[in-house]
């Protein structure tokens, strides 16, 4: 249900009844390349093409420079392991990006995004599937990537979402608890048993 939401968002699906609106304008009004182009997302898995670092992030805008790419790249923490490579910006991935790891993926989709310098920024279960050296360097992209954008997060570690403004719970679908972690934490149930769960988790020796 959650991914879902972000589908609807981009219009892949057509409402069956009620409506969503960006800054007061129904998106089914909107062409879906103008609608689509409010948006940078960076997935849970990331798309990387067998081409060059630097034409993988210079997806986010085409006409950026060498430069543009490189402030990108530094401010997602991505510069730091291109600049290992013999070839650096020029270095080619490989299929589905076979080079790099999966932490490396994900500061190359958050370069694009910052690029790309889209106002609606989405991010879907951007750090999950990561280890714990490379969830860290992929959050620190992630605030960089986060300032002055709204930002739409989906996930299931409480650490990616305890300092949003707002958090929203669902469960099998239904929206059923909103407000901050602190309001949550007093208001629902569901939230405070699953928060406390994580918490245990998270502090457990591995």
């Amino acid at each position: 249900g959650k991914s879902t939401l972000f589908e609807l968002l981009q219009r892949f699906y057509v409402l069956n009844s009620g409506s969503i609106e960006l800054d007061g304008v129904d998106i089914a009004k909107l062409t879906p390349q103008t609608l689509r182009q409010q948006y940078a997302l960076v997935p849970q898995e990331s798309v990387i093409f067998a081409t060059s670092v630097l034409e993988n992030v210079r997806y986010g805008r085409l006409e950026a420079s060498e430069e543009e790419v490189r402030q990108a790249c530094i401010a997602a923490r991505a510069d730091e392991f291109i600049s290992d490579f013999s070839d650096g910006y020029q270095t080619y991935l490989g299929e589905r990006g076979v080079r790099l790891s999966g932490g490396q993926k994900q500061r190359i989709a958050i370069a694009r995004a910052i690029l790309a310098d889209r106002p609606i920024l989405l991010l879907d279960e951007a750090t999950s599937a990561l280890d714990a050296v490379s969830e860290q360097k992929v959050k620190l992209a992630l605030d960089s990537l986060m300032v002055g954008k709204t930002t739409l997060i989906i996930a299931h570690r409480l650490a990616t979402v305890i300092n949003a403004d707002r958090i929203l719970v669902l469960d099998k679908g239904v929206v059923v608890a909103s407000g901050t972690h602190q309001q949550l934490m007093q208001s629902s149930d569901l939230y405070s048993e699953f928060a406390s769960l994580q918490l245990l988790t998270d502090d457990s020796p591995a």
